[in-house]
């Protein structure tokens, strides 16, 4: 029984270990996709931009980068 236990804490020790990884790849990941769309609207928004549409909208990834990254959290916990 011990060995098993001891077996189980390892594994979970390791998967803990990964999880918080990933965590920090997750982050990483995010603030480089904010600062690229902080980029790409800065592009967006000059005047002498070839986009000079009026009712198009930068769509908002906030959104979609957000979720990803709560999915993958709740995923690894």
């Amino acid at each position: 029984m011990d060995r098993l236990n001891s077996k189980l804490y390892m594994q979970n020790c390791y998967i803990m270990k990964e999880n918080e990884r990933l965590r920090k790849k997750a982050e990483l990941l995010n603030q480089e996709n904010q600062a690229l769309l902080s980029e790409l609207k800065q592009k967006l928004s000059k005047p002498n931009s070839k986009v000079n549409d009026p009712n198009s909208s930068i769509p908002d990834l906030n959104l979609s980068s957000n979720s990803n990254t709560n999915s993958t959290n709740s995923r690894s916990n």
